[in-house]
């Protein structure tokens, strides 16, 4: 079918997905303010929100508690807002990995993008960086995404040119390694408890304490990574012909992907930096959106963050209302969602893996 055939389907699909996914990620970001240990109606948490974003004096809250108010805005607010940011940015950078690797498993910890992110994040801690300034620990995790992307990229390139299967191999080798500096950083540090502590819940993923200082350092990378991510829309969707077909069709192959993987680090580093190690968000995600709305990565991508923010906002509401008062890691349920889709995209794979 040719693509002007394809066309009407795609428009179709962006008419109907993505307003029902913005439609779904308002529901989920006003029962998320609105449940919890002081429950608070619905309607309030809109007519707070609307106070907020409205001219002053347009909407009375005479009746609406101090109290509420501060819970609202500068407590579960901030919180969600940064669960909606993680969620997208690691459904985006899935979304970029899954269509460079031509393979539904891949996510950015394939080539070891999480792993070092998490690794410059352990760094400070250890340090003692991250408690000194708030800015310190997204600079490490940014830093480390940022290394291991380099290294991974510089041992798997020769000659000018970056085989998929290399890059892959590298990523996994490089992950592992990653993975033992940071466990090594974290038995050295045993003797200091509140340390070791805090690094072994942060490595868990969660969103508690999240404060409006927490979404300014978020924003920013997120916002351009996802703009970058929308410029190359048209060269992903080639690569996905494969990257022969794409050079010829002009695509300049190399410095797409290398845009495509710095995109990916640098959301991904945001996403740690902020949430901690949250898995299989990126993974979920955007396979089933592809499922659902197709191939096209114009329409994939603002799906996935629609549909990444909703994940990870139902995904944090789950974890503080399960069992209360005990709130319940971030990162163990979405591996609990992410680790049976896992082993059914592989089951359903096994018979060949693609670019793998």
């Amino acid at each position: 079918m040719t693509g002007a055939g394809r066309r009407p389907g795609v428009l179709g699909a962006a008419w109907v997905g993505l307003p029902l996914l913005a439609i779904l990620l308002a529901a989920a970001v006003v029962a998320a303010i609105s449940i919890g240990s002081t429950g608070i109606a619905w309607g309030t948490v809109v007519r707070v929100l609307g106070a907020r974003a409205l001219p002053h004096g347009w909407i009375d809250l005479r009746d609406v508690s101090e109290a509420e108010q501060v819970i609202i805005w500068l407590i579960r607010l901030p919180r969600v807002v940064v669960a909606a940011l993680v969620g997208a940015a690691l459904a985006v950078a899935g979304t970029q990995m899954q269509g460079l690797f031509r393979n539904p498993l891949a996510e950015p910890s394939v080539i070891g993008i999480s792993q070092g992110a998490a690794l410059g994040a352990v760094a400070a801690f250890v340090s003692g960086l991250a408690a000194a300034a708030v800015f310190w620990l997204p600079l490490f995790a940014f830093a480390g995404a940022l290394a291991a992307l380099v290294t991974v990229y510089t041992i798997a390139t020769s000659a000018g040119r970056t085989p998929v299967a290399t890059l892959l191999l590298a990523g996994i080798a490089l992950g592992s390694l990653a993975t033992a500096i940071a466990t090594l950083l974290i038995s050295m540090s045993v003797v200091n408890w509140q340390v070791a502590n805090e690094v072994v819940f942060w490595l868990m993923g969660g969103l508690d304490n999240r404060t409006w200082a927490h979404v300014w350092i978020c924003l920013p990378p997120v916002a351009v990574g996802a703009v970058a991510a929308r410029w190359h829309t048209r060269d992903l969707d080639l690569l996905l012909l494969g990257e022969e077909t794409a050079a010829s069709l002009g695509v300049d192959v190399e410095r797409v992907r290398r845009t495509i993987l710095a995109t990916a680090a640098l959301l991904t580093g945001a996403a740690v930096a902020v949430s901690g190690v949250i898995g299989f968000v990126g993974l979920i995600v955007p396979h089933m959106l592809r499922l659902a709305l197709g191939p096209s990565n114009r329409i994939l991508l603002p799906a996935a963050m629609l549909g990444g923010a909703f994940f990870l906002v139902v995904c944090d509401l789950l974890a503080r209302t399960i069992h209360p008062p005990t709130e319940i890691r971030l990162g163990i349920i979405t591996a609990a969602c992410g680790a049976p889709f896992f082993l059914y995209l592989l089951r359903r794979q096994r018979g060949g893996f693609g670019a793998l």
